[in-house]
């Protein structure tokens, strides 16, 4: 049995960012996880080239039921802070739209990053947690290759989101054990699916994509929607999926800022002689028109024998295209988990438990997820921050 100053569960983005903050202090800091790699989230984000903050971070772009708990984390750590933690690193990174910032190279960089910052730190890897309980004014953590004792704990290890890495439910086990209560989690930023009579629709339009405005209640995000065989996904399909719950409906607007009734009204007044699905595919892309006027019965249709009224109905399906998903393809591509251990069960500014001195929780696991984009990892980044700065003041 070993004595540790602080023991950091999971060797993720928030985890090795928090032993970072921590090396050099004179405290003894060890990283478990059960992982045989780390830093796996971080290397296949963003298409591998990570995309590791957002410049647009504000509490606003984060769903939590404690809407205000963020705030004083992400203040307190900016994208700026890891901007210029990255440019000392010297690796090269570029910004993409909406303030998404990446790699110019391999996320791996970001990782190696976050691991030469550990001097001093010990870190196992392949080494679950099988348990953890408190001991005097410390905590025992049990382990296969035995007991570790410390007198503060950092519960990193994420949500339940792509399991395939080893992702578990492990951190909220601990939080219930210690009596914290738990925002039921579910999938973030996943593809949507949707029963079989939509499906006929939307399947034979699979690979089409279009810029898009999705709205799930009052919620809406405009971004890319692409048609896939198993319903919608897309950059605007998984921002709007954090956001929606079974039963409820999505309303998709295919054109966006694109009043497409006056449009199509507009080409009926110069002439009109074409078909209905030749107007309509100088709107939107020809595979999907086509898909629009065929379910509207206005194949081989000319735009000139349509009445005001018929053209406003199509146009009102074009503007606002009512959908109501079944589910989603669930944990297996879900990029983030929603929800988590309850906000109002810790402290805003030092992320500690607050019925359970020298506990802490960080990152993912608790009920704080970010818009696609870069956001989770500054939460990340930012929440492991503030547990580190009330660890190495405690």
């Amino acid at each position: 049995m070993e004595s540790w100053d602080v023991i950091i569960l999971g060797a993720g983005a928030a985890g090795l960012f928090c032993a970072g903050e921590m090396a050099g202090s004179g405290r003894r800091v060890l990283v478990l996880d059960h992982a045989r790699r780390a830093g796996e989230k971080i290397r296949i984000s963003g298409g591998g080239r990570c995309n590791f903050t957002n410049l647009a971070t504000s509490r606003e772009r984060f769903l939590s039921e404690t809407p205000r708990f963020c705030a004083s984390a992400l203040a307190g750590y900016t994208p700026g802070d890891f901007v210029a933690l990255v440019d000392r690193a010297g690796i090269a990174w570029h910004e993409k739209t909406l303030g998404q910032l990446f790699c110019d190279g391999k996320s791996g960089q970001i990782v190696s990053m976050l691991l030469g910052r550990m001097q001093g730190v010990d870190l196992r890897l392949g080494e679950a947690v099988t348990g953890v309980v408190r001991k005097g004014e410390g905590f025992e953590v049990a382990t296969p290759g035995g007991v570790e004792t410390a007198r503060q704990v950092v519960v990193a290890t994420g949500g339940r989101s792509i399991p395939k890495m080893g992702a578990t439910g492990v951190g909220y086990d601990i939080a219930r054990q210690f009596g914290l209560r738990l925002v039921e989690p579910r999938p973030g930023l996943v593809p949507l699916t949707f029963a079989e009579q939509d499906l006929r629709r939307t399947a034979p339009l699979s690979g089409v994509s279009v810029e898009a405005r999705l709205a799930a209640g009052r919620t809406s995000f405009d971004d890319g929607l692409l048609f896939t065989h198993r319903g919608l996904s897309g950059p605007a399909v998984l921002q709007v999926s954090s956001f929606w719950r079974p039963g409820g409906a999505i309303v998709a607007d295919l054109a966006p800022g694109r009043d497409v009734a006056a449009l199509l009204r507009g080409q009926k007044g110069q002439g009109g002689r074409v078909q209905v699905a030749t107007a309509l595919s100088r709107i939107l892309p020809e595979r999907l028109a086509d898909a629009v006027i065929a379910d509207e019965g206005l194949a081989s249709q000319r735009l000139a024998d349509q009445p005001n009224a018929v053209l406003d109905r199509l146009g009102a399906r074009v503007n606002g295209w009512t959908v109501r998903p079944v589910g989603s393809e669930g944990w297996r591509t879900a990029e983030v988990t929603v929800g988590g251990v309850d906000c109002r069960d810790l402290d805003g500014r030092t992320m500690q438990a607050r019925s359970m001195a020298g506990l802490y929780f960080v990152g993912e696991v608790v009920d704080v997820t970010g818009w696609l984009g870069g956001y989770n990892f500054q939460w990340a980044w930012a929440s492991a921050f503030a547990a580190a700065r009330a660890l190495l003041a405690a």
